[in-house]
């Protein structure tokens, strides 16, 4: 029996149903996403599981016992004055070890980078929200609700957030727009799309290959449909004749086809962004040469080291509170350097995205936030009228009159990237972009920027992003110091790693160098006979990796294996680990002789 159903719920708030008759039934140990569009009701639906709202029809049920934790992703603004360490230790597990119950607040604390004996009545908005975070985990509930768990953590802690996830023995249920998590943790994908539940079993990237195979059926069958209706009207409308030998079953036929062609949900549309530009900034944007910025004597920025070109996209990485904010005010030189030298480059023109979204107004309605009142805006040289222009960015003309603090994260999101993109720029600074939205808004936001001719300087936690758009990476790498990288995170990650075995671990070709009088100009690197026939197994390796992937992902994801696995659960599971680390390398390995190879 599943630990917990939902069984034909009903959902609405005055509108079109959120929830339209929803059945949906979480079998023990899956790690379930559920997906969809920024408003759609993903949060509606983990607060019914977890009993914190009841549905306006259908039936929520769950096994006797079950024990349910969820994050929400709203964050308490009256709260009492209560330390940090207190709010985690209420999620704490009921143990005789009270040692290991304070063992597991304090990873918690300590992997969270929290101060366990601050006040949680005066932290700030997002660090509530990773106490709270830190609350959820601790509690070991056998059913675990996470609504986007990784917003406002850094890089170090979702990767420990996933650690954690992936060793955690219970049953997940979890919304996020963070894809490297996604990909990691999901073993079952459900999405929520207007008002129904589509079940994707299996990993994200088998999700996204299904549904865009459902789409495209959808597409087809909704395009039949409309063309039978078309033809049924024609004949309906005919002229004498047809009217005197009109068939009235297939009149009664063409109103079924009338409803059903207006009882079809039209599939939610696409954001269409576009990134105004400015005329062009010269060749040099930045260049930055042993910059140090103190605060109170303290280096915040040390020897900061850098050079941004005209068409470059930079991101900038590192944990919460270590400086990333005042190095991007410092590239745009609102800080002076306490030492160093910055040059800043001619005619730039800034577009600046506020993390904390403090230019929005929440009194205002959205249209107001975006043109002060104007019924026009100005796009690409041409007037539009402002609810058309918010039409692109998925406001229809009622949200478009809604105050901003009605909003969810990702909608207020989406107009301030709406707003900011309406001001020509040849510079964007875009402060943690992606937080709160949806999937595909972020994947077109991603394209827009990869095709934005001007200079763009990112913060982000968020990997994938980071991989598909940045040119080079500022790392932040402790004592105020930042380092550049070439390319995105991953690039990142592979370098840093060589360099920290170059310094561990001497060359031989170090301890072995010639005298300078017998050192030979080095012939290129061509492949053995050996590695030639690695280079041609390769593809046949790493497609049976890939076939034992799918397979093990299929099984995880079926319900009744949990129920006769047994034995076979965890060693699975650890097998699936460990082959993603196994594709990795095969896939580095073949690129790297691919390379050789081709020079």
């Amino acid at each position: 029996m599943p630990l917990c159903s939902l069984r034909n719920v009903e959902l609405a708030y005055g509108g079109e149903p959120v929830l339209d008759g929803v059945t949906l039934h979480v079998e023990e140990g899956e790690r379930i996403s559920l997906l969809g569009r920024n408003g759609t009701g993903k949060s509606s639906l983990l607060r019914i599981l977890a009993g914190l709202l009841e549905p306006d029809g259908g039936l929520r049920e769950r096994l006797q016992g079950v024990q349910v934790g969820m994050l929400e992703q709203a964050v308490p603004v009256d709260c009492s004055d209560i330390t940090v360490r207190e709010v985690i230790a209420e999620g704490a597990p009921q143990q005789e070890d009270e040692a290991t119950a304070r063992r597991q607040v304090d990873e918690v604390v300590s992997r969270l980078s929290l101060d366990p004996k601050a006040s949680f009545a005066t932290l700030s908005a997002g660090n509530r929200r990773r106490v709270l975070l830190g609350r959820a985990i601790c509690g070991e509930p056998d059913l675990l609700l996470l609504d986007e768990p990784t917003n406002h953590l850094d890089i170090d802690a979702i990767r420990w957030l996933e650690d954690f996830l992936l060793r955690r023995n219970g049953t997940l249920l979890f919304v996020t727009h963070d894809r490297a998590l996604l990909s990691r943790l999901a073993t079952r994908v459900i999405e929520l799309d207007r008002g129904q539940l589509y079940d994707f079993p299996g990993s994200y990237t088998r999700f996204v290959e299904r549904k865009e195979q459902a789409l495209s059926a959808a597409d087809r069958a909704d395009a039949r449909l409309d063309k039978k209706l078309a033809s049924e009207e024609v004949w309906l409308r005919g002229g004498l004749k047809a009217r005197r030998t009109r068939n009235q079953g297939r009149v009664r036929a063409l109103q079924r086809l009338r409803e059903l062609r207006s009882a079809r949900r039209q599939r939610l549309g696409t954001a269409r962004v576009s990134v105004q530009e400015a005329e062009r900034s010269g060749k040099l944007v930045v260049r930055a040469e042993g910059v140090t910025v103190d605060y109170g004597g303290d280096p915040v920025i040390q020897d900061l080291h850098t050079i941004v070109l005209r068409g470059d996209k930079v991101g900038i990485v590192g944990p919460n509170g270590c400086g990333k904010t005042t190095l991007l005010r410092c590239l745009l030189g609102e800080l002076e350097p306490s030492a160093g030298k910055l040059k800043i480059g001619t005619r730039i023109e800034v577009g600046y995205f506020d993390q904390l979204r403090e230019q929005l107004d929440h009194h205002r309605s959205v249209a107001d936030n975006l043109a002060a009142g104007a019924e026009q805006v100005v796009v690409q040289g041409h007037p539009r009228h402002v609810l058309g222009y918010l039409d692109d960015w998925l406001f229809d003309a009622q949200r478009a009159k809604t105050p901003v603090g009605a909003l969810s994260g990702g909608e207020r999101n989406r107009l301030l990237l709406a707003r900011q993109f309406l001001k020509p720029s040849n510079l964007l600074v875009l402060d943690e972009p992606t937080n709160d939205l949806d999937i595909e808004t972020l994947e077109l936001l991603e394209q827009r920027l990869v095709e934005y001719t001007g200079t763009a300087v990112v913060v982000s936690h968020d990997r994938r992003f980071l991989d598909n758009v940045v040119t080079s990476t500022l790392a932040y790498e402790g004592g105020g110091r930042f380092v550049e990288y070439a390319g995105g995170y991953s690039d990142w990650q592979t370098q840093r790693a060589t360099s920290t075995q170059l310094v561990d671990e001497p060359s031989k070709e170090a301890k072995l160098a010639p005298s300078p009088g017998k050192i030979k100009t080095p012939s290129p690197k061509r492949l053995s006979y050996k590695e030639k026939r690695e280079l041609e197994a390769l593809p046949g390796h790493i497609e049976a990796l890939k076939a034992e992937q799918e397979e093990l992902q299929g099984k995880l994801s079926d319900p009744e294996f949990y129920r006769n696995g047994g034995a076979e659960i965890a060693p699975s599971k650890a097998r699936l680990e460990q082959l993603e680390g196994e594709l990795e390398l095969a896939y580095q390995r073949w690129a790297a002789l691919d390379e050789i190879a081709s020079d």
